[in-house]
């Protein structure tokens, strides 16, 4: 965006708040839509955000609700130009913050998706099986698939065998990875950086997928000084996108809740800890949450299966 005011809030994110691409990029989507809303999609830039007003404020808030998002999108929302306004207010470019008095929408009682045990084996075994049923003979296809195979499957390992999340895992640096020590270490959120343990299916996953990536190098010709750890079909970096797209493909394959995603293996691997008794401190740290709160979600998934265990068992539940 071409303003002055959003250019120096962007500054304030990179230089003071240490904040990630994904982290602006988000931002600069929230604010955009209050722009559309409040002025309209053609105004021009500069904006003059001091005529904005507590209405402005309740029409963008008005505007998600009609469309029916779930109240920690629009909440997030939100709070991205409450914060904003508040530092155009810090460095005097409005008078108040339109947003300081608007309520948040209030939370239901969202229980994220997780797989179970089994079905996160069932998850695992699916790019093989799947890869079986499509033959050809041509085997330059044959190589390429052979590592889409082991490829697939470190992502999913390391997914679930550390609670990354899938930005994260995307943009994971080969030299972060110390399968010697089973150590990858990880840059999250406010570039804050954390060690993911990594369990012995996710190493021995994560070494075949390096060396059937050499493969395909010599088979292009070519080898990067910094290759991906994971490559796409052209040799490049995988998107997070391409991962979703991927583990859509083995969840309807495998029959299993079409609603899970990459991200159900992070509520999966912070769960399943829980249940074999890991204390949640631990978890929190190595999910990366900043706050205690955030990880307790989980307590209440625990929760909510030992109550489905008790309902199935106890004769007068």
């Amino acid at each position: 965006m071409n303003d002055p005011c959003v250019e120096h809030f962007v500054q304030y994110l990179e230089g003071e708040k240490n904040a990630s691409e994904h982290t602006i990029s988000n931002y600069l989507i929230d604010i955009r839509q209050y722009c559309d809303i409040v002025w309209g999609e053609d105004a021009p830039s500069p904006y003059n955000w001091k005529e904005a007003d507590r209405f402005s404020a309740r029409k963008f808030l008005v505007f998600f609700q009609k469309l029916e998002l779930a109240p920690t999108t629009t909440g997030r929302k939100l709070s991205a130009l409450r914060s904003f306004y508040k530092f155009l207010l810090r460095e005097e470019y409005v008078e108040l913050n339109p947003f300081s008095g608007l309520s948040l929408p209030k939370k239901g009682s969202y229980l994220p998706q997780i797989l179970s045990i089994s079905e996160i084996g069932k998850l695992l075994d699916a790019p093989a099986k799947y890869a079986e049923m499509q033959e050809t003979k041509n085997p330059k296809i044959r190589l390429w698939r052979e590592y889409m195979v082991a490829r697939d499957v470190a992502i999913l390992e390391l997914l679930y065998s550390t609670g990354m999340r899938i930005n994260e895992l995307a943009k994971l640096p080969e030299e972060s990875i110390d399968l010697l020590s089973g150590v990858a270490r990880v840059r999250g959120k406010g570039k804050k950086e954390r060690l993911c343990p990594l369990g012995s299916p996710a190493t021995r996953a994560l070494m075949k997928n390096l060396e059937l990536r050499e493969n395909v190098w010599v088979l292009e010709g070519r080898r990067d000084a910094r290759s991906p750890v994971f490559l796409n079909k052209n040799g490049g970096q995988i998107t997070p996108r391409s991962i979703e797209r991927m583990m859509k493909k083995y969840v309807l394959f495998c029959g299993l809740n079409a609603e899970l995603t990459p991200h159900s293996l992070r509520h999966s691997f912070a769960t399943h800890l829980l249940d074999a008794g890991a204390d949640l401190r631990s978890v929190q740290e190595l999910l990366g949450h900043a706050s205690l709160s955030t990880t307790q979600i989980y307590t209440h998934i625990s929760v909510e299966r030992l109550k489905e265990v008790y309902q199935l068992a106890h004769p007068r539940a």
